[in-house]
């Protein structure tokens, strides 16, 4: 039996062409198969914005930090259950990340969670989209404008996620994107910002490349610090191939996920994933009470490596980090996000696998759970 992992890119002729072309061209660098991609995600996108790409969606994130002056003295609200690259940028930057409690299925944060987190010094907020499921954004947004606050989002997991029948991403604010391998679309390595603002596009051009602009004779400029976050064209056509896949992709990850609906066990130890209207399925993650059971994790990872099945484990609570329990955090401020981590595990989801895999995988759930 082949090994089962939790994911896999798709890949296929159109990409490996696709690189082969940019390698025989002799540019390779960012070029016009950026320009490409970042007006192809625009349109994808919608709402009149402008995309612009990194070289990673962390790099994006610390990018807008830079862009809006948020450093020393400042405070950035996240959720404690997030990839940790989502608090870290904060700390790049100067700022102190401040840790909100999530929802057990959603695995997102709250309106309400956030308002009771605000201080004189909070500057910005950063809600995560975890795994595809878009947040509640409508009163997160009414929150922040009567706070004066920027809202950065992380939809580093939600390319292709709709909110309220439109785009993560098209409602003007900035919004950063993932195209990492095990996101729903790949650029090996990658990211983008979209926004509507075209003075933050303006900063986001120079922030990426060294500081770099140029002036109306086209001389080089330089009056603000800048980093080496650009993207190659190399990794860019990769993404436009994957652009005219991603509707499918998504199309096939949520007949996969509503599958797992079908065919997981109903039972008081398995927490199942939240579903709603827009959802792109970047992951299927779960919580297992598996004490309860009287196993370990390892356990549970052993039984379903016994099968040829891997999981995952997406995330372990970021506030328990060391880096973080220096900020005085620690095991109890956020029970939620500290079961998820306690308890999670990533089923195998991607556009590849078929109803037999999941069968596979539901399969020694409820041998476990019977």
């Amino acid at each position: 039996m082949n090994m089962l992992p939790f994911t896999r890119p798709t890949l296929g002729e159109e990409e490996y062409g696709a690189v082969q072309e940019v390698l025989q061209s002799g540019w390779i660098t960012s070029g016009p198969r950026v320009v490409e991609l970042e007006k192809n995600l625009a349109v994808y996108i919608g709402g009149g914005v402008d995309v612009r790409l990194f070289s990673s969606a962390t790099a994006a994130l610390e990018a807008v930090l830079i862009a809006g002056k948020i450093g020393p003295g400042d405070e950035v609200i996240v959720p404690a259950m997030s990839f940790v690259a989502s608090a870290n940028v904060v700390v790049r930057t100067g700022a102190t990340p401040v840790f909100v409690d999530v929802d057990i299925k959603s695995r997102n944060l709250d309106a309400q969670a956030i308002r009771s987190a605000i201080t004189g010094k909070t500057r910005a907020i950063m809600p995560v989209h975890f795994a595809g499921m878009p947040v509640e954004m409508a009163p997160i947004y009414e929150l922040a404008a009567s706070h004066d606050l920027l809202v950065l989002e992380d939809a580093a997991q939600a390319i292709g996620t709709c909110y309220q029948g439109r785009q993560i991403g098209s409602f003007g604010n900035p919004v950063s994107f993932s195209f990492h391998p095990n996101k729903n679309m790949t650029t090996i390595e990658g990211g983008a910002i979209a926004s509507a603002d075209p003075q933050l596009i303006k900063q986001l051009e120079s922030i990426r490349f060294h500081g770099i602009s140029r002036n109306d004779k086209g001389e080089m400029l330089v009056e603000a610090w800048g980093g080496k976050m650009n993207l190659p064209d190399v990794n860019a056509a990769i993404g436009l191939a994957q652009l005219k896949k991603l509707d499918g992709f998504n199309a096939k990850r949520r007949r996969l996920a509503e599958y797992y609906f079908r065919q997981l066990p109903s039972h008081p130890a398995l927490v199942l994933p939240a579903d709603t209207p827009g959802h792109s399925w970047h992951m299927f993650c779960v919580c297992l009470d598996f004490e309860s059971m009287g196993m370990t994790r390892e356990d549970i990872l052993e039984t379903f490596k016994a099968q040829d099945i891997m999981l995952g484990m997406h995330y372990p609570a970021m506030h328990l980090f060391g880096l973080y329990r220096q900020l005085g955090y620690g095991r109890g401020d956020f029970p939620v996000a500290e079961q998820i981590g306690d308890q999670t595990f990533t089923l195998p989801l991607f556009p590849a696998m078929t109803t037999d895999d999941v069968d596979r995988v539901a399969a020694v759930f409820n041998a476990l759970l019977a």
